[in-house]
C-alpha cells in the first residue's frame, strides 16, 4: 500500500477509538450510572490531563529515542486491553483511576499520528486534509457501528468503551505497517520540547496559543454536554440513535477537510481560515442556547466542520509550517498540550461545573443558560483574534 493509504488507515483507527466513546459516554454516565455533572466532567477531563503530561513522553521519546510507529503500536495495544476491562466497571472511583491510566497511553498518540503524517508528506498544506479526513470517517464509522450494534439488541451503555478497545487493538497491529519514522538522534538540541516552548517568543504564536487555549475550553461544552442535551426532553433524540445523529458533525468535517481546507488555505491564508473557524463557534452555541426548533439544533451540528477543521486542524498545519525541522514532533505535542491538554482539561471541569450550576435538585437542566456561557466566551475570542493575530500563510512559511 502507498504511504498515503497507510497514513489514512492510521487516522481512521486513531479517531474511531475516540469517536466510539467521546460523543456518547456522558449520556451513559448520567442516565445509566447516575454520575453527577462534576463526576462526568472529571471523567472527561482525564484525557486532557494526560495530554498535558504526554509531550514529555510521546514527543520526547519519538524525537530522541524510538521510532514513532513503534511507540504508537505499543501504546495502542496496551490501551485497547485496558479499555475492554474498563467497559465492565460501574464504580466511579475505579473507572476514574483506570480511565486516567488509559488516557496516559492514548494521549501521546494524538500528536504522534499528526507528526508521522507531516513527516511523510511532501506538501502538508495540500495533503494533510486528505489524510486527516480519514480520521473523521473513522469517527463516523464508530458512531454508526455503535448505533447499529444497539439496534441489533445491545443495551446502550458500556458498549461504547468496548468498541473503542477493539479499534485500539486493531490500530496497535496496523501501526507496525506505518512508514519507518526514526528519531533524529543527531539533532543538536537534547530537549526538543523546551525548544518548542521558545516558539512563544513570536508575538503571533503567543497570541494564537492563548486564544487556542480558551477556544479549546469551550470545545468541551460540545463534547461533554451535547449528547445529554440532545437526549433530554427539550430535543428528544433517543439513546439508541444518538451516536448516529451526532455523526452529522463529522460528515461536515469530511467536506471541509477534503475539499474546503485544501482550497481555502493557499487562496486566503492561515489567518482568514482561522478567523472563519473561530466565528463558527458562537453561531453554534447561540442555536444551542435557543434550543428550538429541534431540527435546527440537530442541523447546527454540521457547523462542527468549520469549528473544528478551520480552527484546530488548521492550527496543526500552522505549527508545522513554523516549527524547525528537528523539533516537529515536539511542536505538534506542544499545540496538542495547549488545546487537547490544558484547554480541554479546564473545559471539561468548567462544563461539568456549569451544568451542575444550572441543574435543579430534581435533575432538570436549564440548557439555555448553560450554552450562553461558551457563546459569550467564543465571541470574545473571535474579537481578540481578529484584532491581534496578524500573520498569514506566506509569513508562516518564512
Amino acid at each position: 500500500m502507498s504511504v498515503k493509504v497507510r497514513l489514512g488507515i492510521m487516522m481512521f483507527l486513531q479517531y474511531a477509538i475516540w469517536g466510539a466513546w467521546s460523543p456518547v459516554l456522558s449520556a451513559y454516565l448520567e442516565n445509566t450510572l447516575h454520575f453527577t455533572g462534576m463526576q462526568i466532567g472529571i471523567i472527561y477531563s482525564l484525557l486532557p490531563l494526560a495530554t498535558i503530561i504526554s509531550p514529555f513522553i510521546g514527543g520526547q521519546l519519538a524525537d530522541r529515542y524510538f521510532s514513532s510507529e513503534k511507540v504508537i503500536a505499543v501504546l495502542q495495544l496496551i490501551g485497547g486491553l485496558l479499555l475492554i476491562y474498563i467497559s465492565r466497571l460501574t464504580d466511579y472511583t475505579s473507572m476514574m483511576w483506570l480511565f486516567f491510566l488509559y488516557s496516559l497511553l492514548y494521549a501521546p498518540t494524538m500528536a504522534l499520528t499528526n507528526s508521522i503524517a507531516f513527516i511523510n508528506m511532501k506538501d502538508s498544506e495540500k495533503e494533510f486534509g486528505q489524510v486527516r479526513v480519514w480520521g473523521t470517517i473513522g469517527w463516523i464509522a464508530a458512531g454508526l457501528a455503535l448505533a447499529g450494534w444497539r439496534y441489533l439488541g445491545s443495551a446502550p451503555g458500556a458498549d461504547t468503551l468496548l468498541l473503542a478497545g477493539i479499534f485500539s487493538l486493531i490500530l496497535g497491529v496496523q501501526a507496525f505497517t506505518l512508514p519507518h519514522t526514526p528519531p533524529q538522534k543527531n539533532a543538536a538540541k537534547p530537549w526538543a520540547f523546551i525548544e518548542a516552548l521558545k516558539m512563544l517568543k513570536d508575538k503571533n504564536v503567543l497570541v494564537f496559543t492563548i486564544i487556542a487555549f480558551v477556544v479549546a475550553t469551550e470545545l468541551m461544552f460540545y463534547y461533554v454536554l451535547t449528547a445529554p442535551f440532545l437526549v433530554s426532553e427539550k430535543i428528544g433524540v433517543s439513546s439508541n440513535s444518538i451516536s448516529a445523529v451526532m455523526v452529522i458533525a463529522q460528515a461536515a468535517e469530511i467536506l471541509v477537510l477534503a475539499f474546503l481546507l485544501p482550497w481555502a488555505l493557499p487562496k486566503y491564508g492561515i489567518r482568514t481560515v482561522l478567523t472563519i473557524g473561530i466565528l463558527a463557534w458562537p453561531i453554534r452555541y447561540i442555536i444551542f442556547a435557543i434550543g428550538s426548533p429541534a431540527w435546527l439544533v440537530i442541523a447546527s451540528l454540521a457547523l462542527h466542520g468549520f469549528c473544528f477543521v478551520f480552527f484546530f486542524a488548521a492550527a496543526f498545519i500552522y505549527f508545522d509550517t513554523i516549527a524547525p525541522s528537528d523539533i516537529r514532533n515536539s511542536a505538534q505535542s506542544f499545540i496538542t498540550l495547549v488545546t487537547y491538554g490544558l484547554g480541554n482539561y479546564v473545559g471539561s471541569l468548567f462544563a461539568g461545573w456549569i451544568k451542575s450550576m444550572f441543574t435543579t435538585p430534581e435533575g432538570v437542566t436549564n440548557w439555555t443558560n448553560v450554552f450562553l456561557v461558551p457563546c459569550a466566551l467564543t465571541i470574545l475570542c473571535a474579537v481578540a483574534f481578529m484584532a491581534l493575530f496578524k500573520t498569514d500563510a506566506a509569513k508562516a512559511k518564512s
